[in-house]
């Protein structure tokens, strides 16, 4: 049995000439590639550019980040009239009495990390690049439904960057990435920055809801004749539930920004309550868009963490369908829990009802991680970078997850609010849940990206130094978050101390693993052997073409005949029989019986 059946293929209209070669192929002079690249309408080249920028603006955000931590080093003090234990201080205002200066570049670089690292990298990460790259392959389709609706969303990221870039050579906003009112409506105004900045936003929500628009129409119309609803990857699942809420909720951010932009330019009152507005009323709409967009971001870095998990341990997927159906309702619980971020400001029933709300996220999202464990057991794990992401994925978002219940408590959530306890939620979620799964997806598909093998033993040191870091950059933070420390101030009290100084030694530490995955990934672009069509062993789609993919991704329209996750009945494509026997058909017959 094979993925694809050729026997009742029919061969693509234009399967000839350069559809053939692989879509890396060079087109002729430098000038030739570059005007190919910048007109394409290859859902894989849009994937590979959305990748490379979502990677840049990563190490931007992540050096503002490194910036922050230094900062907090050594707490900001005025002894003896003058300023110490203050690094932007020391840089912009040596001389001065006052931390004025040093607390104000402080607030700017950690909106900077905030906003490039929310609304540039994680947001975009996945959909945008290994979605744009894998959906239409992983389902048979020679590209997505709107093509140039897809180079419309590319171009309309990078006017929205392009904004935000220059808000930051214009000196950066202090707002905070959230641009609660009245700091994004009072601040700054001499300057335009802040509305630039919130602009950029609005601009990069369009992109959002252009993408998300075409992966839907995409998986409802285009899916490779034998390919129903459950027969595709779960990765298909993942991006397809988040595509549904970018469609449904962006659009509310994009309003909300518009609105705010036209009070800060036009003084015209809307949560401004000095021109008879509502700062409550932003942190509501605000929160409608911002906490569906939490699982615009984790969404699909759970979808990847079923392919890595069931590719690299060899076995069926345990309760697909329930996996497939826990992302839809994800999805759709999503759109009730905002109002858990405004608990210390509401009354006692809306909070009480919130409360209820937020744990009821806690189902779907443990029937997950239940079933990814299952499916590990007894698996045949191989252990390689991608499977040791999928690992540490485990292990952090599920504290990540933990430790969000006393956030969801109203006793004890009265405590916590705005302390270092929720950074250290939101980073276990956020980047131990989304980056690490994006990082195992990038290892995990870059043979079949680019046609190079990476060195897998620097790859795996890399995955347990950025583990190591990141346990000691944030378990520090629940500690001194637990104990009372807010977050977002530059200086602290001694007992902090040494919690912070911790944290700083680990992001040091995650900085050393993610420039040593850096290094690994362009070694293997510039020296790496080729890679063969499926390294790995998968069974669905994108494992079956060429490694890198041809223009129209298939030679041959794919007809499927198996699940995506039949490894106890199917050889992998491209692999010897003699090297992956079967077990006994009737065995495993009875086996799935049994369930």
């Amino acid at each position: 049995m094979s993925t694809i059946d050729t026997s009742r293929a029919k061969p693509h209209a234009a399967s000839h000439g350069h559809h053939d070669e692989s879509y890396l192929a060079s087109r002729g002079s430098l000038f030739s590639n570059i005007w190919d690249w910048c007109t394409t309408v290859d859902h894989k080249k849009i994937g590979v550019m959305y990748l490379f920028a979502v990677l840049i603006l990563f190490f931007i955000g992540g050096l503002a980040a490194i910036l922050v931590r230094l900062e907090l080093f050594e707490p900001t003090r005025v002894v003896g009239g003058k300023v110490v234990g203050s690094l932007f201080q020391s840089l912009t205002a040596p001389e001065a009495t006052s931390t004025a200066a040093g607390n104000n570049w402080y607030n700017r670089t950690f909106t900077l990390h905030g906003a490039i690292m929310v609304f540039m990298v994680i947001v975009p990460s996945v959909p945008a690049s290994l979605g744009n790259f894998f959906l239409p392959i992983q389902i048979g389709a020679k590209d997505v439904a709107f093509p140039r609706l897809n180079l419309l969303s590319w171009y309309i990221y990078v006017i929205g960057s392009i904004f935000a870039v220059l808000s930051i050579i214009l000196g950066g906003v202090d707002t905070g990435w959230t641009f609660y009112t009245p700091y994004s409506t009072l601040t700054d105004l001499g300057f335009s920055r802040v509305a630039i900045m919130v602009f950029a936003v609005f601009v990069l929500g369009f992109s959002s809801i252009l993408t998300g628009l075409n992966f839907v129409v995409t998986v409802h119309k285009l899916r490779a004749p034998g390919m129903g609803w459950f027969d595709m990857p779960l990765f298909i699942w993942g991006v397809y539930s988040t595509a549904i809420i970018q469609v449904l909720a962006t659009p509310v951010i994009g309003i909300t920004l518009l609105l705010l932009c036209m009070e800060r330019l036009f003084r015209i009152g809307i949560f401004d309550p000095s021109l008879g507005g509502d700062p409550v009323l932003y942190q509501h709409f605000f929160w409608f868009y911002s906490h569906p967009v939490v699982y615009v971001m984790i969404l699909p870095g759970m979808a990847i963490i079923s392919e890595l998990i069931a590719v690299h341990a060899r076995k069926r997927i345990f309760g697909y369908r329930a996996v497939a159906f826990a992302s839809l309702g994800i999805a759709a619980v999503s759109f009730l829990v905002w109002g858990h971020h405004m608990f210390t400001g509401m009354g006692e029933m809306a909070s009480f009802i919130f409360s209820g709300l937020t744990f009821l996220v806690a189902i779907p999202t443990a029937v997950k991680v239940f079933n990814w464990i299952a499916t590990l057991y007894k698996g045949s794990i191989a252990i390689n970078t991608p499977m040791l992401y999928a690992l540490i994925f485990l292990f952090l978002f599920t504290i990540g997850g933990l430790t969000g219940l006393p956030l969801a408590t109203l006793a004890t959530d009265v405590h916590l609010h705005d302390s270092y306890f929720v950074v250290a939620h939101f980073h276990y979620v956020m980047m131990g849940g989304t980056i690490m799964a994006f990082v195992g997806g990038i290892h995990h598909w870059w043979p079949k990206m680019f046609g190079k093998m990476y060195a897998e033993k620097p790859a795996m040191v890399a995955a347990i130094l950025v583990f190591i870091g990141f346990n000691l950059t944030f378990i520090p933070q629940f500690l001194m978050g637990a104990q009372g420390m807010p977050r977002r101030y530059a200086s602290y009290v001694d007992d902090f101390h040494i919690y912070h100084q911790l944290s700083t030694y680990g992001s040091f530490l995650l900085l050393v693993g993610f420039l040593l995955h850096a290094f690994v990934l362009v070694h293997s672009l510039v020296a790496g052997k080729k890679a063969p069509a499926n390294p790995w062993g998968g069974l669905t789609l994108e494992w079956a073409t060429d490694s890198p993919p041809i223009a129209h991704n298939f030679h041959h329209e794919p007809i499927v005949t198996h699940g995506p996750y039949d490894y106890d009945s199917v050889v992998p494509p491209h692999w010897d029989p003699k090297d992956y026997p079967l077990p006994d058909q009737k065995q495993v017959a009875q086996i799935h019986a049994g369930h």
